[in-house]
């Protein structure tokens, strides 16, 4: 859990000290625009932005079910959060597992990735695709 963390609160802390610069120089203008560009760097790189991971067994299940892909994925990862932001609203629809918090879907990961953690990794009816196209992810 706090490993999907570190980088939003280095992000947050580093945006202090550069913004520190500006304020010691009575720049407030410079130094709330550098602040605000580091928090949302910070907001864009925490698992906030992602829908509620699940397990890799609850997504498997409820991916039988309804027929909707699983995403593996890890907060940090520039590929996963191209993905989530291609999908916009159609996110949601995605059942998501954050291999950070999951081990089984950690595992499920390495299986499909020659013993590699890559990730995005989608899987679509059983078949397993790494870091796919989000226009592919969207239509399935």
């Amino acid at each position: 859990m706090t490993r999907a963390w570190i980088l939003p609160i280095l992000l947050l802390v580093s945006g202090s000290v550069v913004a520190a610069g500006p304020i010691s120089k009575g720049n407030l203008g410079v130094a709330a625009a550098l602040l605000l560009v580091f928090v949302l760097l910070a907001g864009v790189n925490s698992p906030l932005i992602y829908p509620r991971s699940i397990s890799a067994l609850e997504a498997r299940r409820r991916s039988a079910v309804d027929g909707r892909p699983v995403v593996f994925w890890r907060p940090g990862c520039t590929y996963c959060l191209r993905l989530r932001v291609r999908l916009g609203r159609g996110a949601r629809h995605v059942h998501w597992v954050n291999i950070w918090r999951d081990p089984a879907g950690a595992a499920a990961v390495r299986a499909a990735n020659d013993g590699n953690e890559t990730v995005p990794t989608v899987v679509v009816a059983g078949r397993t695709h790494v870091n796919p196209d989000p226009g592919w992810v969207r239509e399935q």
